[in-house]
């Protein structure tokens, strides 16, 4: 398989409209981040990798433990922050000291850069890729050619 990026952009699309629902990744019925991600994962290789646990609001903020980010390096391929492409997985920490706890799929670059991401309160949505959200970027990561 090679990795179609737009086929991963269009794909995040498809889920705008989806409501925000915490733990749940269902089209159309209900997703939070995580979810969403891992609705993308499946149309791309069809079984997910691995089960996602249950998680909390605060996604082990309490802990310090980086499990998103961790999950990440698992089945992600991880790449510089500043080396951006189109259908990018995002991960963002929300405040300064807390765990990255939010992930996105960027779906335009350059100045007018947007993102596809469940966010609470507004369901799956595509935002701009403003300054603000820029400087909570951690890491960026490519989806593998294969599944692992």
């Amino acid at each position: 398989m090679t990795l179609n990026r737009k086929a991963i952009v269009l794909e995040a699309r498809r889920w705008i409209g989806t409501p925000y629902v915490h733990q749940a990744s269902a089209f159309h019925a209900g997703a939070d981040c995580l979810g969403l991600l891992r609705g993308i994962w499946r149309s791309l290789y069809g079984d997910e990798p691995e089960t996602a646990p249950a998680y909390s609001y605060d996604w082990s903020e309490p802990q310090g433990e980086e499990r998103l980010w961790e999950a990440a390096i698992r089945h992600l391929v991880p790449k510089a922050v500043t080396q951006e492409d189109v259908g990018d997985v995002l991960l963002f920490r929300m405040r300064t000291g807390a765990v990255a706890k939010h992930l996105g799929i960027a779906a335009t670059i350059g100045d007018n850069a947007s993102f596809v991401h469940a966010y609470s309160k507004y369901g799956v949505v595509e935002s701009p890729l403003s300054a603000p959200w820029q400087r909570r970027i951690v890491a960026r990561f490519t989806f593998p050619e294969e599944f692992r």
